[in-house]
């Protein structure tokens, strides 16, 4: 059974084994997530490579080595050496570093869903690896479905959260609140780019929850 979390990556140090386009994905990830990204290859894909000449991630161009393994967080081995992914991911367990394989689950801590973030909003699909491909089809409808808006406004909900949580109500009433207030409706307004006029229709609902508190 898997536990499904977020994980604060910013900082951490993370390796990447393997130049080829998963490695490119998922330093490209890593990154987004301000993770501290070092390949590990003898030759890298063009956009690695760019990545690793702008300073956004450290190369190291060699093989495998276990050596590489000091003081990681985490370990994603996907080279195209079966028998070179399955020694880092022994010896990165050893070592008490997560292991991720793409190619080679098994080996694997964990999985990394399919994700679409829109602002601090994040969905996430996963199939547990069995089919990376329906997790990025269910992507593509999301992306459809929830747009950039919804990033904003989350940023608005939440400082109408912060004011409610300040100001009135028990937290089981805020609760109550919220399960009424935040309506298939209100979320429609949003995705029509009526933000504002969604706002609006919270802050009333707000108002008159603080005259009845």
């Amino acid at each position: 059974m898997k536990y499904a979390m977020n994980l604060e990556m910013k900082g951490r140090p993370c390796l990447v084994l393997g130049g080829g386009p998963v490695a490119l994905r998922k330093a490209r990830t890593l990154l987004r997530a301000e993770a501290a990204v070092t390949v590990a290859a003898p030759r890298l894909t063009e956009e690695l490579a760019d990545l690793a000449a702008a300073g956004r991630l450290r190369w190291r161009a060699h093989c495998y080595e276990e050596t590489m393994l000091a003081g990681m967080f985490l370990v994603v081995c996907a080279t195209d050496d079966r028998a070179a992914n399955e020694a880092a991911a022994r010896a990165a367990r050893a070592r008490g570093v997560l292991v991720n394989a793409p190619a080679q689950p098994e080996l694997s801590d964990f999985t990394v869903p399919a994700s679409l973030a829109r602002g601090r909003l994040l969905l996430t699909v996963s199939t547990d690896g069995l089919s990376p491909a329906l997790s990025r089809a269910i992507r593509a409808q999301l992306e459809t479905l929830y747009p950039e808006a919804l990033g904003d406004w989350l940023e608005r909900l939440a400082a109408v959260r912060r004011e409610l949580k300040a100001e009135t109500g028990t937290a089981r009433a805020r609760e109550a609140f919220w399960r009424r207030a935040m309506s298939a409706e209100i979320l429609d307004m949003v995705r029509q780019g009526r933000s504002e006029e969604a706002e609006e229709r919270i802050r009333h609902a707000a108002h008159l929850f603080r005259t009845e508190s």
